[in-house]
């Protein structure tokens, strides 16, 4: 039934969008279309960057990706400027940014330049 997924991110500067994923994230979208939107290739999945006025109002994870060493993945998004979320669930919360959860999965949180919560997780 269903052959691929993606998340769509909405964004309200679709040109400082694309330049955060570009500069910090390291991402080149793989197509563009008139009105903006791109296209991005993140392994077997892909992701849409689309211009909305409704852009930054999602206060969950928008989208997560999946690193092998999460305490180098952030050292190196660190280095580039992005601030992790320090989050406290309760029982679980992060400690310097990044949050260990039963099963030994770790990740942590930051937000784009549009307001979008981005997850980076390592499995466990």
């Amino acid at each position: 039934m269903f052959v691929g997924s993606g998340a769509t991110l909405p964004v309200s500067d679709i040109d400082r969008a694309k330049s955060f994923y570009r500069d910090v994230l390291g991402l080149e979208p793989y197509e563009e279309q008139p009105n903006g939107s791109a296209r991005y290739r993140v392994g077997d999945t892909m992701f849409m960057l689309y211009p909305s006025e409704s852009a930054g109002t999602n206060r969950a994870t928008a989208m997560g990706l999946q690193v092998e060493d999460i305490d180098a993945a952030v050292a190196e998004l660190r280095s580039r400027g992005v601030e992790f979320q320090d989050l406290d669930f309760g029982d679980i919360r992060t400690v310097d940014g990044i949050v260990s959860l039963p099963g030994g999965a770790r990740g942590g949180w930051f937000t784009d330049t549009e307001g979008n919560v981005i997850g980076v997780f390592q499995d466990g």
